[in-house]
């Protein structure tokens, strides 16, 4: 099964892309084809200073690697250095309706937000559906918001086989399956939207801070609080911890006569822990750039090698060869 997905580098990664999207990209990599990509041409319709983003996108990579993506398993690359991505946009856009664009949520959201309508933003989904049609993709790993996209995608995949014969294959979703909300700091989805996040390789002291600072409810001590299960603080917890480390903490609330503190200082200890190792790797990569860089260029020149059968089989159907 060929499998693709590609994530912005528009700030550092935190646990909520850790546990609703990455965990899962590196579990897939595994008896599977995998291409995964850092999205910056899509970066570019929000960070529009270049040392920012090239920043953002080798910790992206940094970060990816040391989480456990594998590059002798899945092709990891930057899809800037995929040209063919950009042309077979252009292909795309001819045959697709400005219907379908103004329907988009990332187009529908954003505006209604008061964000600058421009035509990166607009055509946004057409180079999402390139990127996941130049690879003959047939899966791509979502959350249920991003469902939409693939949709889109297989609409102009449709269109485009529809007028020039079968040239694409049509793609489908799997819905991660931790796409459910991972609370953030004051218990709303963990965001950067938000400013509540906190970040998978941020230095212990400030994330130690940050996790003393999670909002709680304002119940007395000595209450049970028999709804744990509901209680953002005890499912941050359990994303770390240990099922019997669960039923302890479960245990706890059950009682009642503790303070919020003490489920604090366990999530930091369990997240400290958990990312330990993950860590230590981080530093060793980013003392080695080059090694780094070499594993993007390897990632590229495998994507490009598809991209390219792809393309040119696209550029035959409609005339272009």
């Amino acid at each position: 099964m060929r499998v693709l997905s590609g994530i912005q580098p528009t700030g550092r990664f935190h646990w909520g892309n850790y546990f609703g999207a990455i965990r899962q990209y590196i579990d897939l990599q595994h008896g599977n084809e995998a291409y995964y990509f850092i999205a910056n041409l899509h970066a570019l319709t929000t960070v529009r200073d270049p040392k920012v983003l090239q920043q953002n996108t080798l910790d992206a990579a940094l970060d990816l690697l040391a989480l456990g993506l594998d590059p002798a398993k899945a092709a990891l690359f930057v899809q800037s250095d995929v040209p063919e991505v950009t042309e077979l946009t252009w292909l795309l856009m001819s045959i697709t309706p400005m219907g379908l664009l103004e329907r988009c949520h990332s187009y529908k959201d954003k505006a209604a937000r008061g964000i600058a309508a421009d035509a990166g933003l607009f055509t946004y989904p057409v180079l999402m559906s390139a990127d996941i049609l130049i690879y003959d993709s047939e899966v791509v790993p979502v959350g249920a918001d991003q469902i939409q996209h693939i949709e889109v995608a297989r609409d102009i995949a449709g269109s485009f086989n529809h007028l020039f014969g079968e040239t694409f294959v049509l793609p489908k979703y799997k819905v991660l399956e931790s796409s459910a909300k991972v609370p953030g700091l004051d218990g709303e989805k963990m965001s950067k939207s938000y400013s509540n996040t906190i970040e998978l390789f941020e230095p212990v002291g400030p994330a130690r801070k940050k996790i003393m600072r999670i909002t709680t409810d304002s119940r007395p001590m000595e209450d049970p609080k028999p709804d744990y299960e509901n209680d953002h603080l005890y499912q941050l917890f359990s994303l770390f911890a240990t099922e019997a480390e669960r039923q302890e903490m479960a245990a706890l609330y059950l009682r009642g006569n503790f303070g919020y503190g003490t489920v604090k200082k366990a999530l930091a200890d369990a997240a400290e822990k958990f990312f330990a190792e993950a860590r230590a790797k981080r530093e060793a990569l980013a003392a080695n750039p080059a090694q780094v860089a070499e594993i993007l260029r390897e990632g590229a020149a495998r994507a490009r090698k598809k991209a390219r059968e792809v393309l040119d089989r696209a550029k035959k159907a409609c005339g272009i060869s």
